[in-house]
């Protein structure tokens, strides 16, 4: 009975599983996605019909695929607890204090856990003049938009929830729309502090993002490949020889460029328009309390993480610690056994690696933040559209016209001059494109046009 009502349901099913297809979880990677939809489950696993969940083993799948969505949600909720109460310590620091000392034992460790605490009880008040359906909505967008740069952001080599071919774009989108959550926040608050706020933030961060798109090309042009896996394992080696920020000059100084606008395009200090000293409101989130106000602030500083992966992966050299003999050696022991123990120890440690290096930045953001007074908004769209944008331009174009010029004088046609100028792994695959557009040319010539009637 049970099989004949599912097979039955297989009709209605079978548009969706032509379009969803097969997707290998090895290819997935260990990091899934939270399942959503029946589409998103039936993609991953791999189902082609309602009848094959109970056929199969689905219940494996399942259990797997919790794990896993809990593992990334984990993450995106417990990072921000962490750079919160190291902003705290550092900004104590900076200021001849202590920071956090009690809660949690000498450090402090469970100050910011007791403020999410206390902010879950707090009462969820709206405004009178708010409009209480986007007034509600706009924390959630805000939150969910950072929380989806991690789906296409690798933490390890293929441990990534979506390996996806435009990774590097698909971040990148999915980021800029935080700022439709923030437009709303401010404008169905009901005030006019918290739309000011809302209108600074908005401008900032589209204004931020075109010079930031501009900038993560710059080590595309050396890499060719918008998949962030790729790009990652195309930095096995040394770090002064085969890191993407050391290729040329044009990608050393993109990077600290990137690093500028990124750290303005995710609301930091000194770039943080949303609050005004005039004003002595929080700008676009003034009217929040309670959970719904530290939504913006989980948003902020999982941002803060995302912007500094993809710096980690488009110039610091991935997951890997920039010493070839031990990168090889943990890379032989990994394609060893490709889901056995040692596979995931040596994925575990390129994932603490990675993880370092982007606190590292995010550490480097809060100096900042503590170091440098706020600008004013002229001063903010000053420095945005009459330095760094020209200077991404100019940098993206010497990027491009730097292989190409060196190629052409000393690379030739030789593989040695690629492996000089564009790194072994890139020279590699430009050899094997090379080959293999020699292989698809025809053997005979094609005939010639007639003359006639041109």
């Amino acid at each position: 009975m049970w099989r004949a009502a599912w097979t039955s349901l297989e009709v209605l099913h079978k548009p969706l599983s032509v379009m969803s297809g097969r997707i290998n979880f090895c290819e997935v990677g260990p990091f899934l996605p939270p399942v959503g939809s029946t589409f998103v489950t039936f993609a991953l696993f791999g189902i082609d019909s309602i009848g094959d969940m109970f056929t199969d083993a689905w219940w494996k799948w399942a259990i797997v695929a919790l794990i896993h969505a809990v593992i990334i949600v984990n993450f995106f909720a417990v990072a921000p607890l962490f750079y919160i109460w190291l902003e705290r310590k550092v900004s104590g620091r900076i200021q001849d204090r202590l920071g956090p000392t009690r809660v949690g034992g000498k450090f402090g460790w469970l100050q910011t856990l007791a403020d999410g605490i206390k902010l879950i009880q707090k009462e969820d008040l709206c405004p009178q003049a708010a409009d209480g359906m986007l007034f509600r909505v706009a924390p959630y967008i805000v939150f969910v938009a950072s929380f989806a740069a991690f789906i296409a952001l690798p933490f390890s080599n293929g441990w990534i929830a979506q390996n996806l071919d435009i990774g590097l774009f698909f971040v990148l989108a999915v980021m800029s729309l935080e700022v439709i959550g923030i437009i709303l926040a401010g404008y169905a608050s009901g005030s006019k502090w918290a739309l000011f706020g809302g209108m600074r933030e908005a401008a900032q961060m589209v204004s931020y993002e075109i010079p930031m798109a501009i900038c993560a090309l710059i080590p595309i042009v050396a890499v060719g490949s918008l998949n962030l896996v790729e790009i990652g394992q195309m930095q096995s080696g040394w770090f002064l020889s085969d890191w993407l920020i050391f290729r040329n000059p044009f990608t050393f100084l993109g990077f600290f460029v990137y690093f500028t606008v990124a750290t303005a395009s995710v609301k930091r200090a000194p770039f943080d328009l949303a609050e005004a000293e005039s004003e002595l409101v929080a700008g676009f989130h003034t009217e929040y309390s309670g959970i719904r106000w530290s939504y913006f602030f989980m948003a902020e500083y999982a941002g803060m993480f995302a912007v500094s992966g993809i710096a980690v992966l488009l110039f610091l050299g991935g997951w890997y610690t920039g010493i070839a003999p031990l990168d090889n050696t943990l890379v032989s022991l990994q394609s060893a056994g490709p889901w056995g123990l040692s596979s995931y120890i040596v994925n575990l440690f390129f994932m603490v690696v990675f993880i370092t290096k982007g606190s590292l930045l995010v550490f480097l953001q809060i100096w900042i933040r503590w170091t440098f007074p706020r600008l004013r908004i002229d001063q903010v769209m000053m420095t945005c559209l009459k330095y760094l944008l020209p200077m991404s331009c100019a940098l993206f174009l010497g990027a491009v016209l730097w292989p190409l010029a060196m190629y052409q004088i000393k690379g030739g046609n030789e593989g040695d001059g690629r492996t000089q100028f564009f790194g072994e792994a890139i020279a590699d695959k430009v050899t094997q494109l090379d080959s293999s557009a020699t292989q698809s040319q025809p053997d005979t010539p094609l005939p010639a046009v007639e003359e006639e009637g041109r």
